[in-house]
């Protein structure tokens, strides 16, 4: 049995806390339906009724395609926790969401809630439309070995100017839609 919250609450934002991933799912009008899997200390509670994200240079920007995208019901996204140990449970988190680059007014404000990565592309903002838990107990227990340090290790070792010039090059999404690129090569820890 699914219910339903307008904000997070205590109870929501201590389970959270305890996660060492959560999945990000966004869609623009036509196109795939992107789902990414999200792990590092990257994710913030704001506030009851808005939390963010630090996104990594990787793979693609569909995220931040997405929630940029010039349509009616631009910014959509959901946010997904499985706690994989006991209580069973599964946490969604469905809201609007917009990108924050370091270029950004709003950048160094929004950023001092976060330990910057090497890599570090953007942040995404979320504001809380709803709240969904529901009992998980079709989730499996897992245990966490640790985190892969790759990713963070390939951004320290790559040359910032580097960087700068291959993001510059990702303008676009797998689907063609429009990306900002960051400015600037964050170094991180």
């Amino acid at each position: 049995m699914a219910d339903f919250f307008d904000v997070l609450d205590p109870k929501h934002v201590a389970m959270i806390q305890k996660q060492p991933m959560f999945f990000v799912a966004t869609a623009a009008a036509d196109g795939r339906v992107n789902l990414s899997p999200k792990g590092y200390d990257a994710f913030r509670v704001l506030s009851p009724a808005q939390v963010a994200y630090l996104d990594l240079g990787g793979s693609g920007n569909e995220t931040h395609a997405h929630l940029s995208a010039p349509q009616a019901d631009e910014g959509r996204i959901t946010i997904m926790f499985c706690n994989f140990d006991r209580p069973a449970l599964i946490l969604r988190i469905y809201g609007k969401g917009r990108p924050v680059l370091p270029q950004d007014d709003e950048w160094d404000a929004l950023a001092a809630n976060f330990t910057l990565m090497p890599g570090t592309r953007q942040i995404f903002v979320i504001d809380i439309d709803s709240v969904q838990t529901s009992c998980g107990w079709g989730v499996p227990f897992m245990a966490l070995d640790g985190e892969r340090d790759t990713l963070k290790k390939a951004h320290r070792q790559s040359d910032p100017a580097e960087w700068e010039a291959k993001m510059a090059e990702r303008k676009s999404s797998i689907d063609g839609l429009p990306t900002r690129p960051t400015d600037r090569y964050i170094a991180g820890e």
